[in-house]
């Protein structure tokens, strides 16, 4: 049995280094609560989202990486901030006039435009557990609104009253002037309207518990802190529940960092501890700009799985979470290229390697065994020149150049053809442009057709592209680089494009002659 705890000790995986400093903060007591807590937050005004998957996914891996260095008990709160008042209409809803109506109140009090749940916050939460089942992820929901109204916050809400002006002390100075002069850490819940109140606070209880604030007409309503009669105002709200909830370890994203820092000097005046936290980066759009849920632009996770497996995802995820990366489609290829590469050289691997692996992380240390057998730009470029969307014929070409692969028994490539197919259906197939030989490029494209010629049918990838290597140097191109991209603009009409010698090995050595013919003849080979 393998000793992880012994050979992660020098590890380097970042979730290993995030595992050793919550360790160190930890020790080797079980906490009083019983269990070591991670937390995932999430807001649930509008739907589960690629940063949703991405904090979850990353804070498993952080988990199970402690787990092996640990004996400590550990679980994993996917905590809704349901309770928020909805501040706009989302725009990928149903009957947003009629949520329009509801603006300011809880989201579990706002009827569901989608007509299947007890309110657009359980609808929106019920989303959040399907698609974090539907990855496997192992958590446990839990709820704002759930824990303001049973009492399980009672507590620590009594303590944000007590040090009421120390946690001012603390927020105040971040504010502008008209922000400052009606600030209060509490929202209270407007009995008569539902609607949660940005209202000053004139009067405190400590004793009895309750506030009294000034409405816009001037009356002053008294209230309870507790019962899910007051909100809290975010940052004291996220510090609370930590403080309330005892959590050890949650990340965030870079653009909360001052937050994160606000959040913790009120969670350490309510006595509690802030938890271990991490840092990742933010996502960027194709143009390099900051991705924004409200503006749309990126990629959604359900565009991600239309032409790319789960894992792949991961594996963006798991690659440099410190570095901003590009989010848009041109990156999945590579992606799922990378993570075929590490699947495949895990087997191959010492343990102390294996550690280091994402697909170790990716899959909690029990990867599945399959043979990489193509990569996915190669069936990319498959689906290209055949001009094909249908997977049978993929499959004729696969079967002769790797006999031992069927669909049935490679799992992982049948599902890489179907995503294969739909990427280039939708990003290859459009801009695709053929272009015509010049003189001396027909002469070296004659060379090919010759030299393959003279090639058994049963020849190797790699001397199949030895032959290519030979003739882009016995010919005037620049460089080796200007002959492949000759290659792949005649006759796969892209810029970039596959190793031809593993290529040629797949389509077949006669098919590729029959397409060099094509192209010396000039015919159009888009179709």
């Amino acid at each position: 049995m393998t000793d992880y705890r012994t050979i992660s000790q020098n590890a380097k995986a970042w979730p290993f280094q995030e595992a050793k400093a919550l360790l160190k903060r930890m020790g080797s007591n079980t906490p009083d609560k019983g269990y070591v807590l991670f937390e995932t937050g999430y807001g649930p005004s509008g739907l589960p989202h690629i940063g949703t998957f991405g904090e979850v996914a990353r804070t498993s891996m952080v988990r199970h990486a402690f787990s092996l260095m640990s004996d400590l008990p550990t679980r994993l709160f996917a905590f809704s901030d349901d309770m928020d008042g909805l501040r706009k209409v989302p725009d990928n809803i149903p009957n947003k006039e009629m949520v329009s109506e509801h603006l300011g109140k809880p989201l579990t009090t706002i009827p569901d435009p989608f007509g299947t749940h007890e309110s657009f916050g359980h609808h929106n939460n019920a989303r959040l557990q399907a698609f974090l089942d539907e990855f496997g992820f192992d958590y446990e929901f839990v709820s704002s609104t759930e824990c303001y109204q049973s009492g399980r916050f009672d507590d620590a809400l009594r303590g944000v009253l007590a040090n009421y002006d120390a946690i001012m002390n603390v927020i105040l100075p971040t504010l502008g002037a008209e922000r400052r002069a009606t600030y209060s850490p509490f929202l209270p819940v407007c009995p008569e309207t539902g609607i949660v109140l940005q209202v000053p606070v004139v009067e405190r209880d400590e004793a009895a518990g309750t506030i009294v604030y000034a409405r816009e007409d001037g009356k002053k309503i008294e209230t309870p802190i507790t019962g899910g009669h007051c909100k809290l105002q975010w940052k004291a709200d996220w510090a609370m529940r930590w403080a309330a909830l005892n959590v050890d370890y949650e990340m965030s994203g870079k653009d909360l960092i001052e937050s994160v820092k606000l959040s913790g000097q009120i969670c350490r005046i309510l006595g509690g501890r802030p938890p271990v936290g991490f840092t990742y980066e933010l996502f960027l759009d194709e143009n390099g700009e900051k991705i924004s849920k409200s503006i749309g632009n990126g990629l959604s996770v359900e565009e991600w799985l239309r032409y790319a497996p789960p894992e792949s995802l991961s594996q963006f995820m798991f690659q440099k979470p410190k570095t901003a990366k590009r989010l848009f489609f041109d990156i999945i290829p590579k992606n799922v290229d990378e993570y075929l590469q590490h699947l495949s050289s895990l087997p191959k691997q010492s343990e102390n390697k294996q550690i280091e692996n994402p697909t170790w992380h990716i899959h909690q240390g029990n990867p599945p065994h399959e043979v990489a057998h193509l990569s996915y730009n190669i069936l990319l470029n498959l689906a290209s020149v055949c001009h094909t969307e249908d997977k049978a014929v993929l499959w004729h070409f696969i079967s002769r150049y790797r006999p031992d692969a069927t669909p049935e028994t490679a799992p992982i490539l049948d599902s890489l053809v179907s995503c294969a197919i739909n990427y280039y259906r939708d990003f290859i197939k459009p801009g695709k442009t053929y272009r015509l030989a010049s003189p001396d490029e027909a002469v070296a494209l004659q060379d090919l057709f010759d030299a393959l010629g003279k090639l058994a049918p049963d020849t190797t990838a790699e001397d199949v592209q030895a032959e290519v290597y030979e003739i882009g140097k016995r010919h005037e191109f620049p460089d080796l680089k200007s002959w492949f991209r000759c290659l792949y603009e005649i006759l796969l009409g892209q810029e970039q494009g596959p190793r031809m010698g593993s290529f040629i090995a797949l389509y077949g050595i006669e098919e590729t002659k029959a397409l060099i013919q094509r192209a010396l003849a000039g015919e159009n080979l888009s179709e």
